[in-house]
């Protein structure tokens, strides 16, 4: 993670698809905080309204005080930066969608840089799916047309990344072929329902909602790309 300091120790959890209740507690815990002010960010939607409920009834009997930031804002009705708020944050959890607008959307309101302030202050950075692909360097995204294609993220995790790893039929192979003709350098497939908690750029725990679902270290060996099954903990909702 070339130019960050880890003046605090610095999380990511990036997950396979959508979020569940064990893991908003997991990020809880990472925030150290008794009742930790948490984000969703859905900008990949389109700020889409029933995303929205369903992160506010995903936190609803947990100990958090849970935000939405939203990017179709008027300066009329949104008095206050993306900086001012995102930073007042512990936590920023971003949702699915189309990674390619998400990303294009924040660089044109300066999110992205907001973001790496945010990593640099210690706020746990989170998501699934558009929201796990974001924080690496690049993956394979649905967001064109036609077939899956290459995505460039914000490079925070400096790893190529696959969500949906057994949830879409091409996510594999695909991810295996950008690998194999150097596109992407090795990195980490996430199935749906797992994902790794990463601790200053580097894989510190791995979580799973069941035996089936699994993370891997993807990579280049003479020639041919092996996977390597990462020991998990199971966690219950």
């Amino acid at each position: 993670m070339t130019g960050f300091a880890f003046s605090q120790d610095q999380y990511i959890f990036p997950y396979g698809s959508g979020p569940s209740k064990a893991f908003i507690k997991e990020i809880i815990k990472l925030t150290g905080k008794e009742k930790p002010k948490i984000c969703y960010l859905p900008t990949a939607s389109g700020d889409r309204e029933s995303g929205i409920i369903r992160w506010y009834e995903l936190v609803n009997d947990l100990e958090v005080e849970p935000y939405v930031q939203r990017v179709w804002i008027s300066s009329y009705r949104q008095k206050y930066t993306f900086e001012e708020f995102l930073l007042g944050m512990d936590a920023i959890v971003v949702g699915g969608g189309n990674t390619l607008n998400m990303i294009a959307i924040w660089k044109a309101q300066g999110i992205d840089k907001v973001l790496k302030k945010a990593l640099e202050k210690g706020i746990v950075l989170a998501g699934g799916s558009a929201g796990s692909l974001c924080w690496f360097d690049n993956g394979t995204t649905d967001s064109r047309p036609i077939e899956l294609s290459v995505v460039e993220g914000l490079g925070f995790l400096p790893y190529s990344h696959s969500p949906h790893y057994d949830g879409e039929e091409f996510r594999r192979p695909v991810y295996h072929e950008n690998i194999k003709k150097g596109v992407f350098k090795d990195g980490y497939a996430m199935d749906n329902r797992s994902g790794i908690i990463f601790k200053n750029g580097k894989p510190f725990k791995v979580v799973s909602m069941g035996e089936q679902y699994n993370c891997y270290y993807v990579s280049l060996k003479d020639g041919e790309v092996v996977e390597e099954k990462l020991d998990k903990i199971i966690l219950k909702d």
